[in-house]
């Protein structure tokens, strides 16, 4: 099975966090293909650099998280670049006036369903409008 993470699983991969336990133990039990995209991995980037700026993380501390990152996402996942047509999809998404997306959620779901895998996220919003996409969500 592929599996697509988004930003909410990869900053609780990498950085002592609230659901670092479950994306842990969820990946460990699981034998599967994961997927991580440029997009996701933006967004990651912007979260660990958001938390030198709050002072959560020291600037050491994110660079040695991003070089972790960097090396698991070359030996661990299959990488996936954004399209223009994933914009495109993710744009027709958000105009569907019954599903609440933020732009980037609608991205990763048009990449994970571009590529035919599940959704793997701790962003509840993120999940429903997945879900009502017609995404499938693995809870973890």
């Amino acid at each position: 099975m592929s599996v697509y993470l988004d930003a909410s699983v990869l900053v609780a991969l990498f950085t002592n966090d609230p659901y670092t336990v479950r994306a842990d133990t969820f990946l460990r039990a699981n034998a599967l293909v994961l997927i991580v995209s440029d997009f996701a991995a933006a967004e990651f980037a912007s979260t660990i650099a958001r938390r030198v700026r709050i002072q959560t993380l020291t600037a050491d501390e994110a660079r040695t998280v991003f070089s972790s990152f960097d090396a698991w996402a070359g030996r661990k996942t299959g990488w996936e670049q954004a399209t223009t047509a994933d914009v495109a999809t993710a744009a027709g998404f958000l105009r569907r006036l019954d599903v609440a997306l933020r732009a980037p959620d609608a991205i990763n779901i048009a990449i994970a369903q571009r590529v035919e895998a599940d959704l793997l996220t701790f962003d509840d919003q993120m999940a429903t409008g997945a879900r009502a996409l017609g995404t499938t969500v693995l809870d973890a």
